[in-house]
């Protein structure tokens, strides 16, 4: 009996293969045998030359080793690519009594991703001797017979881990056996002496002693037990047999300790041999135990009989899911197809009940595919959007085949990590913001409120005004924006009559790289203030005295003597003006259009009332409060145009009159010209503004202007301004003006758009001009 040392590490590489471009190795493991009880450093294989990798690309990707049982029994030295052995490797202790004995694990590398599998065969060497081993020796020879021949062997000195069995076989052949007892340390004691003495016989009467040892009725016991059997279940029963009688036939059974147990999960009664569990047994701990079973008789003679105890295995185990790497959290832009998660799965059963089949539950933006037998990959599929989905939890299920499966889910959170991919939007297409007019400076008008769909620094949204506005839109320096909460403000104070309104354009930019912005338009339309007086454009207010309106006596109610015309630069209400006789010398003679202003008889003329009247006609405006101005007129109450003078005037002398006749000619004769002139101009006005003219609103005579205000005041405001055309004294019944018209003709109403005040003052001008030669020409007539 000799004990062969154990071997040195050898190193046996039967398949290496890695694509060091692709993600993840998906090629045959790299193979390496190692033998148990290796010392610590020994050689395994150079790792990193079988992989194709050298020593810089390890510590650059972080290469690592990961085992699935999270046990380190053997140690990657990365700087010389080495895979060495970490520490003490007991076969028996790691994989029992199973056949082959592998210790898998995976060397993992980043950036990029990737892993090759290796397998590490561990290799027995003969360290255990079985309790119950039988080693055969040579019988003694002894040329005598019958009882003078060998009748027993024994041991000098005896020991507890030795005993001799002897015998004769079936066939009659004489056997001596040294059977191992106890198991063996070579560590505790390196080798053993002893003698086995061979005794022979003498002829004496034997009287019944015990002279037959214990015989089984089986050398080996064969019996199956499924895994799940609870404690105290019956395996099997041994049965030996003795033909002594009494003492030294009663037999008691033994069992001795299982093999590769500290523990055995199994008992035997020791009076009827039934071998009974005393714990559940684990198919993936063990698939056979070997058990040796001794009967003994009253006498001391024994007998070892072996008993195999085959598990059954049934699905008792559950997949089991080991995560090797996981990436959260994922920015949104992260492209489809990018490796979130690296798993394996395994179960310990086997056959059906061994067999798994992953999958992730409801989801369209990851998937589950297979990397390399039982590694998988969880991937994106489509691209994700933070705004939508922040978080995704995903659970994988892994199932196996048996009867019912058994699974395990895990979960993975993956968070999105967020992309400054949304601008900020506003929370209105545009804005309209209103002021009044003379404005104190730096007055709130409104907001604006722009929104960003993401978070951190690319949601914080600041406002600013567009640099550049546009020739449609020129610059305006009287808004500003605050740029940490969009409040607009006016900065100086506004005038109505110049700026009524205005639009610039805001924009709103996060803080996201790079920047996104969006821009709003922002109408800032100004208030009408009543700040205006109303403007008297007729008759003339200047400083030297106005001219008298005529008046024949003969005139009755209604006659129109005049007009009063006057604009305000307002709008809306505070422009609508109304006309009130402030004072008259015979203030029941005359009546003013509240809306028109026109100037009437309001009965006829008497011989009692005064030849020079004086009117003041005040006109005011629908502001709050009201602001007003007057208008100054004169009328002579005349019986015949002849007599255009004033009265109490002296008459002119005959040279006087000769000079003043003189003086009229030439008067008549530039008025006739200047006359002509105005005609041709206001024809030409008529034809080049045609067009434009047909949109415009006349107002014609009393009507016209009666409409006018309330046509204004169902709007809010007056939107167009107005052209007056003044007549002479229509309606009056003195027939001392139709010899004009041959002279005179009857000239159309002047349509026109208001445009300016200037506009309205040239037709008044015009108008009056025509009154004033009509007047003229009755002069001359009946001066010469």
């Amino acid at each position: 009996w000799a004990w062969a040392p154990w071997a040195l590490c050898r190193r046996q590489v039967l398949c290496v293969c890695a694509f060091l471009g692709l993600p993840l190795a998906r090629a045959e493991p790299i193979r390496y045998s190692v033998a148990e009880e290796a010392e610590s450093g020994s050689l395994v294989g150079e790792l990193a030359e079988d992989a194709g990798l050298t020593p810089a690309q390890l510590s650059a990707r972080r290469a690592r080793l990961v085992s699935e049982d999270g046990r380190q029994h053997l140690r990657f030295e990365r700087a010389s690519g080495r895979l060495v052995v970490a520490g003490r490797l007991d076969r028996e202790e790691l994989c029992a009594q199973s056949d082959t004995c592998m210790l898998p694990f995976e060397l993992l590398l980043s950036n990029p991703l990737q892993f090759f599998r290796v397998e590490v065969t561990l290799e027995d060497i003969n360290d255990h001797s079985p309790p119950g081993s039988r080693f055969p020796l040579e019988v003694a020879r002894d040329l005598d017979i019958g009882s003078n021949t060998v009748q027993e062997y024994s041991i000098s000195p005896e020991n507890e881990y030795f005993t001799v069995s002897y015998g004769t076989g079936i066939t009659g052949k004489k056997y001596l056996e040294l059977v191992l007892e106890k198991p063996l340390d070579r560590e505790e004691q390196a080798e053993m002496g002893f003698s086995v003495i061979a005794v022979d016989g003498v002829k004496i009467v034997i009287l019944d002693v015990n002279d037959n040892a214990p015989k089984f009725t089986q050398e080996v016991y064969i019996g199956k037990v499924l895994e799940n059997m609870p404690e105290g279940s019956v395996v099997l029963t041994v049965l030996a047999t003795d033909p002594d009688a009494g003492v030294n036939g009663d037999i008691t059974y033994q069992l001795s300790q299982a093999v590769g147990q500290s523990d055995s999960a199994f008992v035997i009664d020791p009076i009827t041999g039934e071998i009974k569990l005393t714990k559940p047994l684990d198919f993936e701990a063990a698939q056979m135990h070997e058990l040796s079973v001794r009967a003994r008789d009253g006498g001391g003679l024994s007998a070892i009989c072996k008993v195999l105890v085959e598990v059954v295995d049934v699905n008792d185990n559950a997949p089991e899911l080991v995560v090797s790497s996981f990436s959260s959290p994922l920015p949104e832009n992260t492209v489809p197809g990018t490796v979130v998660a690296l798993f394996t799965v395994r179960d310990r059963d086997s056959g059906a009940n061994g067999k798994i089949s992953c999958a992730l539950q409801d989801q369209l933006f990851f998937s589950l595919r297979p990397a390399y037998k039982n590694y998988y990959e969880l991937v994106t599929v489509s691209a994700l959007d933070r705004e939508e989905t922040p978080q995704y939890i995903l659970s994988v299920t892994a199932a196996d085949a048996g009867s019912p499966p058994l699974t395990t889910t895990q979960t993975f959170t993956v968070d999105i990590s967020d992309v400054n991919d949304n601008a900020p939007v506003f929370n209105q297409t545009s804005y309209t913001m209103y002021v009044r007019e003379n404005n104190v400076p730096t007055v709130f008008v409104g907001a604006v409120s722009a929104a960003d769909a993401d978070v951190g620094l690319n949601a914080k949204v600041t406002y600013s005004l567009a640099a550049e506005q546009g020739p449609e839109r020129p610059w305006c320096s009287c808004i500003s924006v605050n740029s940490e909460n969009g409040h607009v403000f006016v900065l100086r104070p506004l005038d109505y009559e110049h700026l009524r309104q205005t639009e610039v354009t805001v924009s709103a930019s996060d803080a996201g790289s790079p920047p996104l912005r969006a821009n709003v338009t922002v109408r800032l339309v100004v208030l009408d203030e009543n700040d205006n007086a109303p403007l008297v454009l007729y008759p003339a207010q200047e400083s030297s005295p106005a001219s008298s309106e005529l008046v024949p006596v003969s005139a009755e109610a209604g006659y129109l003597i005049s007009k009063v015309v006057a604009v305000d630069a307002d709008s809306g209400q505070n422009s609508w003006l109304s006309y009130h006789l402030l004072r008259a010398t015979d203030p029941g003679l005359f009546s003013v259009g509240l809306q028109s202003g026109e100037v009437r008889l309001r009965r006829p003329v008497t011989e009692r009332d005064s030849v020079k009247q004086k009117l003041l006609v005040l006109v005011r405006d629908n502001g709050k409060p009201p602001l007003s101005a007057t208008a100054a007129l004169s009328a002579l109450l005349l019986k015949d145009f002849s007599d255009v003078r004033l009265p109490h005037s002296s008459p002119a002398s005959e040279d006087q009159a000769a000079s003043l006749t003189t003086y009229l000619i030439i008067a008549l004769v530039f008025v006739s010209l200047l006359f002509l002139i105005s005609t041709a101009v206001l024809v030409a006005r008529k034809v080049c503004r045609r067009k434009e003219l047909k949109a415009g609103h006349v107002l014609y005579a009393a009507d016209t202007l009666q409409s006018g205000p309330a046509d204004a005041a169902a709007a809010g405001t007056l939107p167009r301004a107005y052209c007056y055309e003044i007549s002479l004294t229509t309606g009056s019944g003195n027939s001392e003006f139709r010899f004009l018209k041959p002279i005179l003709p009857s000239l159309p109403p002047q349509h026109c758009k208001y445009n300016s005040t200037n506009g309205v003052w040239f037709t008044i001008t015009v108008q009056s001009f025509l009154k004033n030669v009509h007047f003229l020409w009755l002069y001359l007539m009946k001066t010469l």
